[in-house]
């Protein structure tokens, strides 16, 4: 099959691929629920970014936490991503993806000692410090290890996002960043410890962020401060914006890449900026839509008030709508033209919370195969074994031919660590 043009996601002859594959098959080979990403989708939407930034000085450094799947990230690796990553478990599976340790900017609000010295050790590009604490704690162990460590101070513009609040980062009410107001004095005391070396400038203010201007607004607060410091001679190398491009996981309005860096890079220009490194640090909109959740419906049951469709997925699979409250758009993979009812597709686990969609308009039978759309992104980094549930299974599609890049987790694997009581 033809694949070339086509969407990652699509029907053909009313049964659901991803690439040249058909859902069914996959579900089939590996069962379900299985997470199924697609190859050419990711490399689309990181090309999308690396296109904008041509010819430009600058590093995209994809944020590991969205889906840090080590078949994802070494794809990315070998297209020249950087990577933007906040535990030294992320270090370990960047390293372990092929990635090269000067393209990795080191993000959080609680690095411990061992995940500094792991990254000092392992020659990452930048620290992003987010407190006067981390930052003398860098330059102790910097200092004892006889090296000097590369940072940035993270900045909170104190700019709403528009977005959920649990995933605002930069206003004055969230634990993120250093106030801009503070920053500048804290840079010049940076400036005197002999193990720090200063080397750029950090923002993020949030994710799934829907609208330009909060950017833009973040950014030139950010710039002011990139000019204060030079007034005190104070030289920048980079300038870190963040990532939190939202997608559309339904009807809602995003910006494309290509509106959003033209706005971006017109700030930086227009600020005289431009021979600085740009650094973004994109997640969701690099793998959210690159993957589905496959799931089957194990009983259709009719409630008092609602009728649910039960699957195999679960919360613990998915936290995104108990978490978030999100919206996730749901396909059935084999498109059927009977009568619609509406249906809350849940899931297995004791919790009431349990649940994928609300309030949908569906054809479907017992045994049927859905797919949970745009869950590429924050979908299986975020799963667990509640419930005493192994982990899906994950696989990415290239053309015609699919890949198994984690084994679903067995029974055995859930307690493979623990012991009983002599």
């Amino acid at each position: 099959m033809k694949t070339e043009g086509m969407a990652p996601f699509a029907y053909v002859d009313a049964v659901l691929h991803c690439e040249g594959v058909s859902l069914e098959s996959l579900a089939q080979a590996h069962r379900t629920p299985t997470y199924v990403y697609s190859r050419r989708a990711i490399l689309q939407a990181y090309q999308r970014y690396a296109a904008c930034l041509a010819g430009r000085p600058a590093l995209l450094c994809y944020a590991v936490k969205a889906n840090s799947n080590l078949g994802v990230l070494g794809l990315l690796a070998a297209a020249g991503s950087g990577f933007d990553i906040v535990s030294e478990g992320e270090l370990a599976r960047t390293l372990a993806a092929g990635a090269v340790p000067d393209r990795i900017v080191f993000s959080g609000v609680g690095k411990t000692e061992s995940e500094i010295q792991a990254a000092l050790r392992a020659g990452i590009a930048c620290f992003n410090v987010e407190s006067a604490p981390e930052l003398e704690r860098i330059d102790r162990i910097a200092r004892a290890a006889g090296l000097r460590a590369p940072i940035s101070l993270r900045i909170n513009p104190d700019v709403d996002p528009g977005t959920h609040e649990y995933i605002s980062t930069g206003l004055k009410t969230n634990k993120f960043g250093i106030p801009a107001a503070q920053a500048e004095e804290l840079y010049l005391r940076a400036r005197t410890m002999a193990g720090i070396e200063i080397v750029g400038i950090d923002c993020h203010i949030g994710s799934q962020i829907t609208n330009i201007a909060p950017y833009i607004e973040a950014a030139e607060r950010v710039l002011d401060l990139v000019d204060r410091l030079q007034a005190h001679g104070v030289e920048l190398r980079h300038i870190d914006f963040g990532g939190g491009l939202g997608i559309a996981y339904g009807s809602e309005t995003t910006p494309s890449v290509e509106d959003f860096l033209a706005a971006l890079l017109e700030c930086v220009d227009r600020r005289g900026h431009s021979g600085k490194t740009l650094i973004l640090e994109p997640g969701r909109s690099i793998v959210g839509n690159a993957g589905v959740l496959l799931t089957r419906i194990q009983y259709l049951k009719d409630g008092a008030t609602k009728n649910f469709a039960i699957v195999d997925a679960a919360m613990n699979d998915l936290l995104r709508p108990a978490l978030y409250d999100a919206w996730m758009d749901v396909w059935p993979v084999h498109a059927r033209t009977e009568e619609r009812r509406t249906y809350d597709i849940v899931g297995p686990v004791c919790e009431s919370a349990d649940w994928l969609a609300r309030e949908r308009s569906l054809a479907l039978r017992p045994g049927d195969l859905l797919a949970i759309r745009s869950a590429g992104a924050y979908g299986m980094s975020m799963a667990s074994n509640y419930n005493s549930r192994g982990r899906p299974a994950e696989v990415i599609v290239d053309g015609g031919n699919s890949h198994l890049v984690r084994q679903r987790e067995s029974a055995a694997d859930l307690f493979a660590g623990e012991t009983l009581l002599p």
